[in-house]
């Protein structure tokens, strides 16, 4: 195809990108057919368009593991969500994937979160559990394709088809049969790292376990020893931060190393020929060990911390009875519901009004709908 021919980001995305990316002139498009953006890309008018909507506004309003009432310092949905955008973005620009799809498919990851986190992910599972249950991944779908209405001609996002599939993907990664694109692959990895590092910096910073006690553990055991190396006189704080860096980097250079050695050997011609391969992003085997070590130790000592499971169960309470309010006085919901209650029943209808809550307005609302004991 001649130069001239090729929009400028075409252009663009062929100088930058390796062969085996998603290239935005190789996207299906999107379910209501729209005119191409002069100067932005199909994944980057995906992005824009997350970014503005109203469930990832919320996320700022919603915790990822631990609550308000330990502090402010610890991440919430939506600093979670930046953060695994920064670092999807770095190992992508690195391996010559397309950045724009990257940033559009980790921003929409966690629109559909609930409030209280994965607690309150659990609590709608079991209450909707005659009406097809609750997953935060297929909810994201929901709202971009049903809920946000930001345009008179469709209601949803209208986003491309390979964000829709990379989202989709992520409800259960073994059901299609076919491996994602490697920039869904890549934000999984980036999720991960995300949270592996930021949830040990924020246990340790509210005090839930000690640096020393993680020191068991060999990742945290490199880290510290590395840290060590290069710095002697470090406080406890900093300590804390250099720690938590060096995971990060560890991990991002893991998986720029060890991709970058595979797509090197193996030459896929176009990103069709990686998903229909063997190939799977991810780090070398000792590192997936190590990472693997450090979940368990988060799994048994943080999410499960006394302090933590009293505040879940809780917070799970509030939702349980939320949710058996609005089913028996389904007049409760605003008007501009009502319609959609209609459509998808009454039950349904309070999954997704509560899932959509932030932390703070679902405890309002509580307040005012559930009679107290």
């Amino acid at each position: 195809m001649a130069t001239e021919s090729l929009t400028w980001v075409d252009q663009r995305e062929q100088l930058l990108l390796a062969p085996y990316a998603m290239f935005s002139n190789q996207s299906r498009g999107r379910v209501h057919a729209e005119t191409e953006h002069p100067y932005r890309g199909p994944f980057q008018r995906d992005r824009d368009r997350i970014l503005h909507s109203s469930a990832y506004r919320r996320l700022s309003g919603k915790m990822q593991v631990f609550t308000g009432e330990m502090g402010d310092y610890h991440r919430t949905r939506l600093t979670h969500t930046q953060e695994v955008a920064t670092v999807a973005r770095t190992i992508g620009r690195a391996l010559g994937l397309n950045e724009d799809l990257i940033e559009a498919l980790a921003l929409m990851h966690d629109i559909g979160h609930p409030p209280y986190g994965h607690a309150g992910e659990d609590a709608l599972n079991e209450c909707a559990v005659d009406c097809g249950g609750f997953s935060h991944n297929q909810f994201a779908l929901t709202i971009a394709t049903e809920l946000e209405f930001r345009y008179n001609e469709f209601s949803g996002l209208n986003l491309t088809h390979e964000v829709l599939t990379g989202q989709t993907c992520r409800i259960d990664k073994e059901k299609s049969g076919q491996r994602p694109l490697l920039e869904v692959q890549l934000v999984d990895a980036a999720d991960s790292t995300t949270y592996d590092a930021h949830d040990t910096d924020d246990a340790i910073k509210l005090g839930l376990v000690t640096l020393e006690e993680m020191e068991s553990l060999e990742m945290v055991r490199e880290s510290i020893a590395h840290v060590r190396q290069h710095y002697t006189s470090l406080n406890e704080e900093l300590m804390r931060k250099a720690v938590v860096h060096r995971l990060i980097e560890r991990q991002v250079t893991s998986l720029i190393t060890n991709c970058g050695n595979e797509f090197q050997d193996r030459a896929f011609a176009n990103f069709q020929d990686a998903i229909d391969s063997d190939f799977v992003l991810g780090h070398n085997a000792e590192l997936d060990q190590q990472k693997k070590e450090l979940e368990r130790f988060l799994y048994a000592r943080v999410y499960r911390h006394p302090s933590l499971v009293t505040v879940r169960q809780q917070a799970q309470d509030r939702l349980k009875e939320m949710f058996a309010r609005y089913c028996e006085a389904p007049e409760l919901f605003p008007k501009k519901y009502q319609q959609r209650a209609e459509k998808i029943g009454i039950p349904r209808m309070a999954i997704e009004y509560i899932a959509g809550m932030t932390d703070r307005f679902c405890e309002d609302v509580h307040r005012a709908i559930v009679p107290s004991s």
